[in-house]
């Protein structure tokens, strides 16, 4: 293909499914909660009920993304009150022209607020302004609270079938996400001799998988009274894979490959604490151990199989979080009150999408529009702040609904309203979760046939239902693009820069911990796990940005040796500290001083300056410390770091 014709990275980079199994549950949830519905709205005469329901549905798939049971109530039945909420304010000023624009406008402005702090509560305002606008742009039959409920209803519906197998599988997720840790665990181990690519590959694979574990364990955790103890057994089995983790960059930096035994011994945890069997774990067959790195695998591994093998004696003694513990639900509540009211982001976001539904409130009132509120719809899933960026889903969302409309248009012209739509509808619903995972695209391609069938119903106008679907959507795509994305300066930046500058810090708050006086397993643990997750922040916010049109995509092209330099620097840290740990000279307070002000240095840099051009790359002077030193490695990361800093010269 000629160069000219090659289409830019980040176009291709935006278009890239992602890999994802298919969540066969879910899709099974999602055929019956959406079909369900109309075959009961047809059978009583009351078709039009069936759709509203299903409308419901349809937002209850969406939401059904939690693992644990627990979240599942709040992950699907709070948005559905807020829904609920949103479809009687929008249907109260149906039809009132300005009102209803004024209206609209300050409920996007409370959903874009409290969309900002958290996952339970983005989906609340996605609800909220949603059914918000349906309710201002469509007449809904019956009393005023008749599309309230059934809304919910539908909604409600996904609960049940969600928690249909709680009695038998009830904590099946939890174990089978610290499960899948040990084994993410055992990889690392298998790759620590390896290519360092592969490696570093695998140990990021460690840190989500140790994240999700955290947060499913620890957020149930929080649901429950008093001390649990299966939730207590899950957190200190959590906690035990953590000398694990520390011991593997020890293992790579010897560069020596571990007997096939070791990570075949991981393995073997997890396949019991899957079981949920922790008297199968027996004795572990482990080779003699030679050098310190290796003897601090041996020993991590016989210490996590001792804590696996514990059954009805949960050790509360042993419980503390790597996280920190969790927050009880009225504080939780009360920091998210404060966060929406005291945050400049939360407000900065609800300006946004506040500005973006006002123009379009105002475009509709003024020039006729068919099915005008399609256009709203539209920006509020584009403006979404925790779904990526702003550009790439204006790009996704318009072609993705330009594919969905080809599938809607084959249903609407050949299918006729009626009893046909129950067998279509049980086809498509479960395209939505099991294309979900692919992408933003591909989830707009499985949901437009959906709610344009559901539209059919209601409205019975077939095929002219998609030119004003897709004329609604380009629209409110441009409105996103310009008033959400395009006026506002901080949409010409990315934030790698300000988080990569707190993690270097955090690493040189780290370096000073691990070789501090103080001996403090558990603080040391809890900093390390919170500086890989900023990281993992910075790596998601790095992949954001690569979708980005120039010249935002290329300044975050440049931070990129900068974010691995980092975190080979957090490696490095946690290997020497293990050679401490097993007989190695510790370092002299100076060096451990010189090394933590030269990453303070690095982080103010970061932090004063969109070209690193002031940042040093000497290491000489006094408390260098020894080239034979057990900082040797980090000293080494560190000024590779510098050297980045002075040779990329990313800019903010």
């Amino acid at each position: 293909m000629p160069p000219r014709l090659t289409p830019p990275d980040w176009l291709v980079r935006t278009l890239k499914p992602q890999r994802a199994a298919v969540p066969w549950p879910a899709a099974a949830r999602a055929a019956v909660a959406l079909a369900l519905p109309l075959a009961v709205g047809l059978a009583t005469d009351h078709f039009t009920y069936g759709a509203l329901a299903a409308m419901g549905g349809l937002s209850g798939v969406i939401g059904d993304t939690a693992d644990a049971y627990r979240m599942r109530i709040f992950n699907i039945a709070v948005p559905q009150v807020f829904g609920a909420i949103g479809v009687t304010a929008g249907s109260a000023v149906y039809g009132q022209g300005w009102l209803a624009v004024v209206v609209v406008t300050a409920v996007a402005l409370v959903s874009g607020m409290i969309s900002t702090v958290g996952a339970v509560a983005s989906v609340s305002g996605l609800l909220l302004l949603l059914n918000c606008v349906v309710g201002a742009g469509l007449p809904m039959p019956g009393a005023w609270w008749l599309a309230p409920l059934l809304m919910v209803s539908g909604g409600l519906l996904v609960l049940l079938l969600a928690l249909l197998a709680w009695p038998l599988r009830g904590g099946v997720p939890e174990r089978a996400a610290v499960a899948a840790t040990y084994r993410s665990v055992a990889n690392l181990l298998e790759a620590a001799a390896g290519d360092p690519l592969t490696y570093a590959e695998t140990r990021i694979a460690v840190t989500q998988s140790l994240d999700q574990a955290y947060d499913l364990v620890l957020a149930r955790r929080a649901l429950a009274h008093g001390r649990n103890p299966e939730l207590v057994r899950l957190v200190s089995q959590l906690n035990a894979v953590t000398p694990i983790v520390e011991a593997a960059p020890a293992a790579h930096q010897c560069g020596i490959p571990l007997p096939p035994s070791v990570p075949a011994a991981a393995r073997h945890l997890a396949d019991t604490i899957a079981a949920g069997r922790p008297g199968e774990v027996g004795p572990l067959t482990l080779p003699a151990p030679e050098g310190p790195a290796s003897r601090a695998v041996d020993h991590a591994l016989r210490h996590a199989a001792e804590v696996a093998s514990r059954a009805g004696d949960a050790d509360f003694t042993n419980v503390d979080d790597r996280l920190g513990r969790p927050a009880a639900l009225r504080v939780r509540a009360r920091r998210g009150v404060r966060n929406v009211l005291l945050s400049a982001i939360s407000w900065r976001y609800g300006l946004r999408l506040a500005l973006c539904i006002g123009i379009a409130q105002a475009l509709v009132s003024i020039v006729p529009v068919p099915r005008s509120y399609w256009v709203a719809l539209t920006i509020t899933f584009v403006m979404k702040p925790d779904f990526g960026s702003v550009f790439s889903r204006a790009v996704l969302r318009a072609l993705g609904t330009a594919a969905g409309l080809v599938v809607a248009a084959a249903v609407l012209s050949e299918v006729p309203i009626g009893w046909w739509d129950v067998p279509v509808m049980m086809l498509l619903a479960p395209l939505i979760p099991a294309l979900t995972p692919r992408g933003y695209g591909f989830q707009t391609a499985a949901i437009t046939p959906v709610i344009l069938v559901l539209s059919d119903i209601l409205n019975h106008q077939g095929t002219a239902l998609l030119w004003p679907r897709l004329l609604d959507s380009l629209m409110g795509c441009g409105i996103a693009l310009v008033a959400g994305y395009l006026l506002w300066p901080e949409s010409w930046h990315t934030r790698i820069g300000d988080r990569l500058a707190d993690a270097v810090a955090d690493a040189a708050a780290y370096v000073e911990c691990a070789f501090g006086a103080a001996e403090d397993v558990a603080v040391r643990a809890r900093m390390r796990r919170r500086l890989y997750r900023d990281l993992s922040v910075v790596r998601a916010e790095f992949q954001r940005a690569l979708t980005e049109p120039p010249p935002v995509g290329r300044r975050a092209a440049a931070w990129w040796p900068l974010v691995v330099a980092v975190e080979r620097i957090v490696d490095a840290t946690t290997a020497a500290r293990v050679r401490v740990r097993h007989g190695a000279a510790p370092p002299g307070a100076a060096e451990v001083a010189q090394v933590a002000g030269q990453l303070r240095e690095l982080a103010k840099g970061l932090r004063e300056s969109e070209v690193l051009l002031e940042v040093r790359a000497d290491f000489g002077g006094p408390g260098a410390g020894s080239q034979d030193g057990v900082l040797e490695h980090v000293r080494q990361e560190v000024a590779a770091a510098r050297a980045i800093g002075v040779a990329g010269g990313p800019t903010a």
